[in-house]
């Protein structure tokens, strides 16, 4: 039986937890008597990563960064930063020190997750791994809880993907979430019932490299017509990076272990409360054109979620159920917030020269589209 294989069956045998070792004994008492908490973040310097940090800092931990300096060094200076690299194996600066928490934003491969709890398992109380909604296997039309079946991968297809780099670009990024679901696998196998694994979707905020949300507010905040996409009624999902740090520590400090979907909202928010939400935080003067004939928008190649955020074709378009991570606490900040930060932020940090690039839809493009649904509607 090889290692893997001795992972899956034992993890489905549901066994024991382990004895606890002295060291964590030691940390619960410390915890217990009200001194200070301490924070390993792995990665820790971009996006998700310092939200995470702020939000320990605000709550009076002990932070400790671990990655490979390459990221925003200049980041953070009164912290301890631990230096390696997932990709080669070294974690090496992780082997003399302990830690209450760790919250793992860089898990990416089953590797590199084993490796993590083989170093960390009895040098901490709880691990928090942020992971994806990628992980489910078939989301088109459907309602997803944390009990959905997830993408499955096989050792050949796993062996293909040897660095981070690789997850996107190995068979064009479709092992992403496959192996995300198997590094939440490997990481409970190392620990079990004291991993938490959060699945969120688009992250939004402050930071956002996606454009996915700033298209969006800086579309509307430029005024004009604007197309907008799909039924104005359909739900739109995201969560906001200060909250997905919230939710990271506050699950730690629990020791809330399982599963989560930590996506979208307290409720329902239409793609039409969406962008009227940022209507309503820029000011514009903008006037929105629903084309809800998404097969007309389809015969034109207009790509979905891609050309138009947040957009999908009504039967390619899940719905996520986050019941069981509201019920444990979480709580979601007004989308009005998370429009105004990522508004400023991209004032801040961009000029008018710039360009959507992955995600949004260039302005000609727009125009063209518009125009020829006009036409369309006067023809018939």
């Amino acid at each position: 039986m090889n290692a893997r294989h001795s992972r899956r069956q034992l993890l489905a045998a549901g066994l024991a937890l382990p004895a606890i070792s002295s060291p964590l004994l030691a940390r619960k008492s410390r915890a217990a008597s009200g001194e200070g908490k301490r924070l390993l973040v792995l990665g820790g310097t971009r996006f998700l990563g310092p939200a995470v940090v702020d939000e320990a800092l605000r709550r009076g931990y002990e932070v400790t960064l671990f990655n490979r300096g390459k990221s925003n060094p200049h980041l953070y200076p009164d912290l301890e930063k631990l230096r390696g690299d997932r990709d080669t194996g070294d974690l090496d600066a992780l082997e003399g020190g302990e830690w209450d928490y760790v919250v793992d934003t860089s898990a990416y491969l089953p590797a590199h997750a084993a490796h993590a709890g083989e170093v960390l398992a009895d040098r901490i109380e709880h691990y928090v791994v942020i992971s994806t909604l990628s992980v489910y296997a078939d989301t088109g039309g459907k309602v997803i809880d944390e009990e959905s079946p997830v993408g499955k991968i096989s050792e050949e297809q796993e062996a293909q993907v040897t660095s981070i780099g690789q997850v996107m670009s190995v068979a064009g990024g479709a092992y992403y979430g496959p192996l995300k679901a198997r590094c939440e696998e490997e990481l409970e196998f190392q620990m079990p019932g004291r991993v938490t694994s959060l699945r969120p979707g688009v992250i939004a905020g402050r930071e956002d490299p996606s454009d996915r949300l700033p298209y969006w507010a800086i579309r509307v905040e430029q005024g004009g017509e604007i197309l907008a996409p799909g039924h104005p009624d359909r739900g739109v999902y995201f969560t906001d990076v200060r909250d997905l740090g919230i939710f990271s520590l506050d699950f730690a400090e629990q020791g809330l272990g399982g599963i989560y979907n930590a996506n979208g909202f307290d409720g329902k928010v239409s793609m039409q409360e969406m962008l009227h939400g940022c209507k309503a935080v820029v000011g514009s003067n903008c006037s929105f054109t629903w084309i809800d004939d998404e097969a007309w928008l389809l015969e034109r190649q207009v790509r979905p979620y891609v050309e138009m955020p947040f957009w999908l074709p009504d039967a390619s378009k899940p719905t996520w159920d986050n019941s069981k991570g509201i019920a444990a606490g979480m709580r979601f900040r007004p989308i009005a917030e998370t429009i105004r930060e990522t508004v400023d932020w991209f004032h801040e940090e961009r000029d008018e020269s710039y360009r959507w690039r992955v995600y949004g839809m260039q302005p000609e493009r727009e125009q063209e589209l518009l125009a020829a649904w006009h036409a369309s509607r006067e023809e018939g």
